[in-house]
């Protein structure tokens, strides 16, 4: 019997996976504890419009995320920093720094766990960071450290 998983089942499959089953199992075990319901033309139909929903989901983040990292690659933010007499910034700039001023200035939310500077930016210059967007698009921002 074809049955359509509404839960993980041990040895079985995951939800919302269509599996072969024997007729005893599904009717004494699956159906009872509600982890299946039968595969007919209605419930197959609706787990197929679930799985293309969940694809355009998938392809409108992605497309969202692309063009959040072509905007990324046009800013430049400048940090303007106070450092002692031999050239170390007071503290540091941070992810959430840097998070923040995208909010505010460019209207960009970006995650500041999203942000990874490879090194605390503690100097005065010129960095380039990675923004992870989404899975496979990541962006880049240019950030600029100087004195006040």
């Amino acid at each position: 019997m074809k049955v359509i998983l509404t839960a993980d089942v041990k040895g079985q499959g995951k939800k919302d996976q269509l599996v072969e089953v024997s007729d005893g199992y599904a009717r004494n075990f699956l159906f009872p504890r509600k982890l299946a319901i039968p595969a007919n033309n209605q419930s197959i139909n609706e787990l197929k419009g679930k799985e293309s929903a969940k694809q355009h989901k998938i392809d409108t983040e992605r497309d969202t995320a692309r063009k959040a990292a072509a905007r990324l690659e046009s800013i430049s933010l400048t940090f303007k920093v106070g450092a002692g007499a031999d050239g170390h910034l007071y503290g540091s700039v941070t992810a959430k720094d840097i998070a923040e001023r995208l909010q505010k200035e460019h209207g960009i939310t970006v995650d500041k766990r999203k942000i990874s500077p490879s090194d605390p930016i503690k100097a005065y210059g010129t960095y380039e960071l990675d923004v992870r967007l989404y899975t496979d698009v990541t962006g880049k921002i240019r950030l600029t450290v100087t004195e006040p």
